[in-house]
């Protein structure tokens, strides 16, 4: 059972949350996140990628804050996506001292900079964001274990290929997990890049 492989807080906060059995895709999946591989995770809608991306997220941090500077990020398509996964994250941060932050192409890059720079465990952001943010060193990327990528099929558009393909080329050392629905072919393209070595991990419906 993988959630009994998890942090202390995380069984509490699943327990409170009355979740007690881990879907077959967080059963596959979060032993090999844990693992610390590169990994790509595919399955459909409804499977408990999300919840696996958030459990995964915690686990490696150790569910308590550290430094300033983020040491996971987590990759979304658009402000409302980034919201919604903020709002999801909250409910398992409550009562820990991570500090989950969000930023998107609207909010002021400047304002962005600024408030990061107060600390952060944890930074959900869009690709261009986040380049934006690391072509002007508004984040540091020297503590940074963890970069996850939701409903990664976005990346297909080329702005947000471009954007990626920038951000990981800056950074030194790091886990990636890519979730999406399918493993669409320019997805695979990035084993050539920076998801060397990567593990898969697929359910179908």
């Amino acid at each position: 059972m993988p959630f009994k492989k998890l942090h202390a807080d995380i069984q509490e906060k699943l327990a409170t949350l009355e979740i007690t059995t881990p879907t077959p895709f967080q059963s596959k999946s979060i032993p090999v996140i844990k693992s610390g591989a590169n990994v790509y995770c595919n399955a459909p809608t409804g499977s408990g990628k999300t919840t696996s991306l958030i459990l995964t997220t915690l686990q490696k941090l150790k569910c308590k804050a550290v430094g300033n500077a983020p040491r996971a990020v987590v990759l979304v398509e658009n402000k409302e996506k980034a919201m919604e996964l903020y709002d999801a994250f909250l409910c398992y941060t409550k009562h820990t001292s991570l500090r989950v932050y969000v930023g998107y192409e609207e909010l002021h890059i400047d304002v962005q900079k600024s408030e990061i720079a107060m600390g952060a465990d944890i930074l959900i952001s869009t690709p261009k964001s986040m380049n934006k943010l690391f072509l002007l060193n508004g984040v540091s990327i020297s503590q940074l274990k963890l970069f996850s990528i939701d409903d990664a099929e976005f990346l297909s558009q080329k702005s947000s290929y471009a954007a990626i393909m920038s951000i990981t080329q800056s950074i030194q050392k790091c886990q990636y997990v890519l979730y999406s629905e399918k493993m669409h072919p320019m997805l695979q393209r990035f084993e050539g890049y920076f998801m060397e070595y990567a593990k898969k991990v697929a359910v179908v419906d």
